[in-house]
């Protein structure tokens, strides 16, 4: 996994975190919470959630193709957006006492 690829998933996080607290207010850590969170969880479990679903082993290994690319934006999104609704759910837990 090189730079870029990691980036568009870091990136992709981003939105996906945004896409998530905008759906669920209720678990919604604000904006620039939901930017980082989905951000860390795209960069950070991307990859992960790509390895595991079986993508991007010949994309990566023959360099940044189109291919690559959608995979990185569709598995840092997912990440991004379940790892914020899961920090926002165990904030509004943590909240309620």
């Amino acid at each position: 996994m090189d730079l870029a690829s990691i980036l568009i998933q870091a990136a992709s996080g981003a939105l996906g975190g945004n896409a998530a607290g905008a759906v669920a207010k209720n678990v919604s850590l604000g904006p620039i919470g939901n930017s980082i969170t989905g951000a860390l969880g795209g960069g950070l479990l991307g990859p992960l959630l790509g390895s595991l679903l079986g993508l991007g082993g010949t994309a990566a290994a023959s360099g940044l193709d189109v291919n690559a690319i959608v995979q990185g934006f569709a598995t840092g999104g997912v990440s991004g957006a379940l790892t914020a609704l899961a920090l926002g759910y165990v904030k509004s837990m943590v909240a309620r006492g």
